[in-house]
């Protein structure tokens, strides 16, 4: 119920922007969110857009619900991308059913190292995890252009991006002549077991628990540390696994420009979905629309394609507020 109620506030807001970019705010909005689902050809681009952002919005809600704020999903989804066209371009002589578990497995796991150094420094030394992994995201970023700039330049064409990895290793197509690939039947499977585990197991329960309150788990004998650390890996896992959607699935290789800000807009879409995992599906979803329809709306209204971004931010705080309204009402009647 939040998000329609948050779409309809943000229309209101932001309907002076597009006012002022010289474009009709009900026109602009169609375009926004119904024209690209009127289109099969648009309705693809957008699964193809949520797709990332599945992974990484499944991600954050994960780490949120625990207590820890993984701001560093970007780097992760980076980390993952290097350990996929790293593997991806040594295994062509294994077949597909062997070489996408391994690439899949190598970008979680690569995704998971990435998070580590922030969660024990948080566990450890109680070191904010905001601070340290929002500043690792950079760092990675530096890795990537580091590789492509050195020894990954593609020796062929010479420019700053990896060579291709095998054909084996990539995602097959979902739907003929289309980009929608393996990795959004992934995401949304994240999304279906992390669900069951958070609402419908003791791990889920503890874990919603630590989130809560980190002292009332620790009074009832709760590993309030061993929970935060688990889920810190598990969510630079999943973010991980992001960055091999992107190289196996759409990018064939290893690029400068790969992850377009998808670990940021995970943020967005976790806290979109209330930190819940049928959120976090609509939430992305309706980000992927978003982002397919702010791109056709800035060609066919001849609009700045930043008013886009002005309603996806306007949305996200609309949202929060939302939410926050919620809480406190529910706190206000609890404590009648």
């Amino acid at each position: 119920m939040v998000i329609p109620v948050a779409v309809v506030i943000t229309f209101a807001f932001t309907a002076v922007f597009v006012v002022a970019a010289g474009a009709d705010p009900f026109d602009a909005f169609y375009r926004f969110l119904v024209a690209p689902l009127t289109s099969p050809v648009t309705l693809l681009e957008v699964l193809v857009s949520a797709t990332p952002i599945l992974f990484t919005g499944a991600a954050v809600a994960i780490a949120f619900r625990a207590g820890y704020y993984n701001i560093g999903a970007e780097g992760q989804l980076l980390a993952g991308a290097i350990a996929a066209a790293g593997l991806g371009m040594v295994v062509g002589a294994l077949p597909s059913l062997v070489a996408l578990p391994i690439m899949v497995a190598g970008g979680a796991m690569a995704g998971a190292a990435w998070a580590l150094l922030p969660a024990l420094l948080r566990v450890r030394s109680g070191i904010d995890e905001v601070v340290t992994t929002l500043l690792l995201n950079p760092v990675a970023l530096l890795l990537v252009n580091a590789l492509l700039n050195g020894p990954w330049r593609d020796p062929e064409t010479g420019f700053p991006e990896s060579a291709p990895i095998a054909a084996s290793a990539e995602l097959p197509q979902l739907v003929a002549r289309s980009r929608v690939h393996l990795g959004l039947v992934l995401a949304l499977a994240i999304i279906a077991v992390a669900w069951f585990i958070i609402t419908r197991t003791s791990a889920g329960l503890k874990l919603r628990a630590v989130g809560s309150s980190p002292r009332a788990a620790a009074f009832a004998g709760l590993d309030v540390n061993g929970t935060l650390l688990r889920a810190a890996l598990v969510s630079g896992a999943i973010a991980g696994m992001a960055g091999v959607s992107e190289v196996a699935g759409i990018q064939d290789r290893l690029t400068g420009g790969l992850s377009a800000g998808a670990g940021y807009t995970g943020i967005v879409v976790a806290t979109l979905g209330g930190l819940t995992m049928p959120g976090v599906a609509a939430a992305g979803l309706l980000l992927g629309d978003l982002r397919v329809g702010a791109g056709s709306a800035a060609r066919a209204l001849d609009i700045p394609s930043q008013v886009g971004e002005i309603v996806q931010a306007t949305l996200l705080l609309v949202t929060i507020a939302a939410l926050a309204i919620i809480s406190r009402r529910r706190s206000t009647q609890a404590g009648r």
